[in-house]
């Protein structure tokens, strides 16, 4: 059986992460979530060539605000921009579970629903939620769909989806076992590895922008978003943290 390796020393990576192409899934919550948590990160990526999928759990229905409130059409319009936005990062599909908004647990029914994905998807990289992660920073609580999420990601990759003793009638249908090389966590809770993600700041808010039903003013959330970098040695940086785990055949 796999054994999932834990990285302990906080590493900064700046180059390339990986010498050869990779299949990477991000499976998250909500529409926004991947930009938000990882847009810098995943616009890097695709920069390197590497093929990003996108699938979400819910359609973020509940993602109302007092300046929309156009509820009779949010699935769609929350798909639509969720979309918009994946392509300007520059993911190839969007993959959507119509879990309901706000009250999504990591069931088991879940976690077979996930196995079936990743077998099907054969990702070599796949990107979820920190489920550890209860308060940001130590300042905002965390939702509990996006730890969720990740909860359910990360016992449906181990030992499920490489091994075929798991969900056996998903193999009758086609859905072959398969090893996931590296799962990275975003919001976490101890991070080990930051991506220096200077030079895709600017995509990741151009790809945040297409969710125009819950940035508010743009120009306001743009000059917030601009205001989150580092100075560091004279030179405002950004930076995106994970929590990488590496798992070993």
């Amino acid at each position: 059986m796999s054994k999932i390796l834990q990285t302990t020393k906080t590493t900064f990576t700046d180059s390339r992460t990986w010498d050869d192409q990779k299949k990477i899934l991000v499976i998250l919550a909500h529409p926004d979530d991947p930009e938000f948590f990882c847009g810098a990160t995943l616009a890097k990526w695709a920069g390197e060539g590497h093929q990003i999928t996108y699938c979400l759990l819910t359609h973020g229905e509940k993602g109302t605000n007092t300046e929309f409130s156009d509820i009779d059409y949010i699935k769609e319009i929350r798909e639509k921009e969720q979309k918009e936005a994946a392509f300007a990062i520059g993911a190839q599909k969007v993959l959507f579970m119509n879990h309901p908004d706000g009250f999504l647990e990591a069931t088991l029914s879940l976690r077979k629903e996930l196995v079936q994905v990743m077998r099907k998807e054969q990702p070599d990289i796949v990107v979820s939620c920190d489920p550890s992660n209860f308060f940001i920073h130590g300042e905002s609580i965390n939702h509990p769909d996006h730890r969720a999420a990740g909860l359910a990601v990360v016992e449906a990759i181990f030992p499920a989806v490489q091994n075929d003793d798991f969900y056996p009638e998903l193999l009758d249908e086609g859905f072959n076992s398969h090893h996931i090389q590296e799962l990275w966590l975003s919001l976490p809770l101890e991070a080990n590895i930051v991506v220096d993600v200077t030079m895709q700041w600017e995509t990741k808010i151009a790809a945040l922008l297409k969710h125009k039903s819950q940035i508010g003013n743009s120009e306001v959330f743009k000059d917030r978003m601009k205001n989150r970098g580092k100075v560091i040695f004279g030179k405002k940086k950004y930076f995106e943290e994970f929590h990488r785990l590496v798992i070993r055949k």
